[in-house]
């Protein structure tokens, strides 16, 4: 092989190593950095047999058998036409350059260089074979593997270090918040009613694993600050306890139990027994609160001993309730029933039950530290609208309901009713993948939403992605939903580049759900 042709190749094989080693360590990341998970992801999109996995064997086999030039041309075009493909991508969820992925990177660097300079040194010939094998996807599960034992020690120091800050604020109040859905809503309206009396911090965005809290402590949480919120996420028994273990947290909220993360939870006693670790965790003189609209909470309270607030719009018995719930164009007023009487007056903006809900449980937890009622009026009047999370904004005098953080299917059923409630002239549309990582009910519950949808007085469905297209278009057929009305997209994009153009003012769309670029 003469020079030009190899150095041709060396630039086709490092930009393609660039957009491959891009794409799998992002991939990587929207799967938790978990081994298992990524294997999952690599089997059920077929990630194994990629495009550039598959140009990387064939190109080791035949630079392998041959190193004429038309071999290598050919090769590197190919390399070429991948990697700028690849790189042209907008993904949704870009790569985070944490420094565990700059470690991860780095040893990635060093696998390569580990495998390639001895080759050339004592075998030049097979340098590019060794090369190209160097280019498949799964060197980031091997980089992974080698940096476990470094970032165990890391995350142990950064975890001792979080958990001496907050054993030097004995006086800080700590509430949890967990819920299969519901929890970031409610730590928000709840940050914002207590911050009328106390000085409040909460965890950012998503960061509701362990790690994620201790990054907030140990860059957020300062020595003037009285309440703690910290929103708890899980996928796996114990995820939660191994957050309570770290704040010890004196008040708990739990906001839902449902049928989340059943591929690894493997059913829904098991989602409330791990979300149930936050109550478990409370001291005796503790506060817990559980929100019993949800049957699953409701029914796993009965098996516990310990006593609990309970809140809610539907039950009855509800410790705390929203009660006389009305709806108009610019609010929704409520009162609040307790067990010493009713709170009147409560109006907020916000829209859709699900939300009423949240406040409500939040609510609960003021009056329990004390916050007056007249600041919890004020505090739900200014509440405002949480970003993808049934938000709601006007373009063109078209309305989108954004509730394209929800992923559960009785988040969606609320998003429905404000959906179908809506009064207008226009057409009402629907843009949704569905539910995911829900194990062997993701089928049927993607079914049950299709038919939730046909109930719902919606004009068009666009289904987007592959994963739920057949289970949401039999749901919608079941539903007795028009087939000529239900368009099957492959993006978010492609679903927006159909719809743009029929958009007339008092349309209404409700965009539910939308899936990271991990499932296709």
């Amino acid at each position: 092989m003469d020079t030009l042709m190899l150095k041709f190749l060396a630039i086709s094989w490092v930009l393609f190593m660039v957009a491959t080693v891009r794409y799998s360590t992002q991939m990587f990341q929207q799967n938790s950095y978990r081994t298992e998970r990524y294997n999952r992801w690599l089997r059920s999109t077929g990630e194994w047999y990629s495009r550039p996995n598959i140009v990387a064997l064939m190109g080791a086999v035949l630079l392998g058998v041959t190193d004429h030039w038309c071999v290598s041309l050919l090769l590197g075009l190919w390399m070429l036409v991948i990697a700028v493909s690849e790189l042209s991508i907008e993904y949704k969820l870009k790569l985070v350059y944490t420094m565990r992925v700059k470690r991860l990177l780095a040893t990635r660097i060093l696998i390569v260089m580990a495998a390639v300079i001895p080759v050339e040194i004592y075998a030049e010939r097979y340098t590019p074979v060794v090369a190209m094998l160097m280019a498949l996807d799964y060197w980031i599960i091997v980089a992974n593997a080698i940096n476990r034992p470094l970032e165990a020690a890391i995350t142990r120091w950064y975890y001792n270090d979080a958990k001496r800050m907050l054993r030097s604020m004995p006086h800080l109040k700590i509430i949890g918040i967990t819920g299969s859905f519901g929890k970031t809503s409610t730590k928000h309206f709840l940050y914002r009613i207590l911050s009328e009396r106390y000085n409040v911090l909460m965890t950012p965005g998503n960061f509701n694993t362990t790690l994620g809290v201790v990054r907030t402590v140990r860059e957020h949480l300062k020595p003037h600050h009285e309440v703690f919120i910290v929103e708890m996420g899980a996928k796996q028994r114990g995820d939660i306890k191994e957050i309570c273990d770290l704040v010890q947290p004196h008040v708990g909220i739990v906001t839902s139990v449902g049928e989340m993360h059943l591929e690894t939870f493997g059913s829904v006693e098991n989602v409330a027994r791990t979300k149930f670790e936050l109550i478990d965790a409370l001291p005796t003189d503790g506060f817990g609160v559980v929100n019993i609209d949800s049957q699953a909470a409701y029914d796993y309270l009965k098996s516990i001993e310990r006593r609990v607030a309970t809140y809610g719009v539907c039950r009855v018995e509800a410790e705390y309730r929203a009660v006389n719930v009305s709806y108009s164009p610019q609010q929704t007023s409520f009162d609040v029933a307790m067990q010493r009487g009713v709170d009147e007056g409560y109006a907020t903006h916000i829209l859709g039950r699900g939300n009423i809900l949240n406040i409500t449980g939040a609510l609960a937890v003021a009056e329990h530290l004390g916050v007056g009622v007249e600041a919890r009026r004020r505090a739900v009047r200014q509440i405002e609208q949480i970003e993808h999370r049934l938000s709601m904004r006007r373009a063109g005098g078209v309305t989108i309901l954004d509730d394209a953080y929800n992923s559960n299917p009785e988040g969606a059923r609320m998003a429905l009713e404000v959906l179908g409630g809506f009064v207008t002239e226009g057409r009402r549309y629907v843009v949704t993948p569905g539910f995911v990582e829900m194990g062997e009910r993701q089928y049927a519950n993607n079914r049950a939403f299709g038919e939730d949808i046909a109930r719902a007085n919606c004009d068009e469905v666009y289904v987007v992605n592959e994963v739920n297209r057949a289970a949401i278009t039999e749901g919608l057929l079941v539903g007795g939903y028009d087939v000529a009305q239900t368009h099957c997209v492959a993006s978010f994009q492609e679903a927006m580049a159909e719809l743009r153009p029929k958009l007339k003012a008092g349309d209404v769309v409700l965009y539910e759900n939308d899936l990271p670029d991990s499932f296709k």
